[in-house]
């Protein structure tokens, strides 16, 4: 099989850009997501925002939280609710894992990126990390504008 066949129908719906600046990920998992016909399609659409969406973990199960998917017009009566919390879907040992790291340690579980895989299927791609404080965030900030003024120094006198 072609490498063009396989990644084909790969396409990002919704990307969180603001997470790992607000959050330090130590560690990300792709898990399934349970949705409703019309939400699906309208993710074809191309309408989702994960961007104010977090995930929990309550009564052994994992939700997304906030995540929004915007109504489909030709779906009248059996639309969904835009705002509703949706099933993640992990295995029951990366599930203790989350469990743990978001009760015990302190940890929070970030959507990243929402995306259709290669064989079309939606996926969510979450982090698990630790909220940054300021001047972190101007720490990583400055290390950034370091590393672009010295690539361009680099290609100047290079």
């Amino acid at each position: 099989m072609a490498k063009d066949d396989k990644d084909k129908n790969y396409k990002v719906i919704a990307e969180n850009r603001r997470a790992r600046y607000d959050y330090a990920i130590e560690d990300d998992l792709e898990c399934g997501i349970m949705l409703e016909g019309s939400e699906v399609k309208s993710l074809r659409q191309g309408g989702a925002n994960v961007a104010e969406s977090y995930a929990e973990v309550k009564d052994g199960e994992l939700w997304l939280v906030n995540g929004y998917i915007a109504p489909y017009s030709q779906a009248k009566t059996f639309g969904h609710e835009e705002r509703r919390r949706r099933k993640l879907l992990v295995s029951r040992k990366e599930m203790s894992r989350l469990w743990n790291a978001t009760a015990r340690e302190g940890y929070t579980i970030v959507p990243l990126v929402m995306y259709f895989n290669h064989r079309g299927m939606v996926k969510l791609k979450i982090g698990v990390g630790k909220g940054k404080k300021n001047h972190d965030k101007r720490e990583a900030s400055a290390k950034r504008d370091w590393q672009r003024q010295k690539s361009r120094l680099m290609k100047d006198h290079g």
